[in-house]
């Protein structure tokens, strides 16, 4: 049964400050703090359907807005890993592309393209086992199975900060040996 109403005509009033606060808190930015506080709001909006009434309207907009903050730090950090990964090849028409941008379309394979993605797979593989084994986690985890952030910093009981650092060295440790393993 809902104990608490919803009214977002009154959230500007009531939350704007607290969740700003919060929110500079954790970005350092406050630009990007209104921004976030100003998603939220909108998301709340488009969202108020799903409001059951179990939690305050704060805690509500807060859980919302935690979720901005996680999704504004994973766009910021997936733009790091792609230039943590940026790897150099010899091929001078495709100097410096991405890797994601060099996997191959799955629908147009050769068997040498088959032969090449089995010795990457064992060269990722071997480069994997080389890594400490709170890396090889991390990497496996994020890059390899797509688990989401906060998922494997519960499972490994990690803080967000500490997994970036991890996932950091584990990238560069990969690119520098597949460089010299496979490339």
């Amino acid at each position: 049964m809902p104990n608490h109403q919803i009214n977002p005509n009154k959230w500007i009033d009531l939350y704007s400050d607290y969740l700003f606060n919060y929110t500079i808190s954790r970005v350092s930015d406050r630009e990007i703090a209104q921004d976030l506080v100003q998603d939220t709001f909108l998301a709340g909006l488009k969202s108020m359907k799903n409001f059951k009434g179990e939690a305050s309207e704060r805690t509500w907009l807060i859980s919302i807005l935690k979720r901005k903050i996680i999704d504004h730090y994973r766009k910021t950090n997936s733009k790091k890993g792609k230039a943590e990964v940026r790897i150099n090849y010899n091929d001078s028409e495709s100097e410096g592309d991405w890797l994601e941008e060099r996997v191959a379309d799955p629908f147009d394979k050769t068997a040498e393209d088959t032969l090449q993605n089995a010795e990457l797979g064992e060269a990722i593989h071997n480069c994997l086992e080389k890594l400490p084994k709170k890396q090889a986690d991390v990497f496996k985890m994020k890059t390899i199975l797509g688990h989401e952030t906060e998922a494997i910093c519960n499972e490994l009981n990690i803080t967000a900060s500490n997994l970036w650092v991890i996932i950091h060295r584990a990238r560069t440790a990969m690119a520098d040996c597949l460089k010299e393993n496979w490339f």
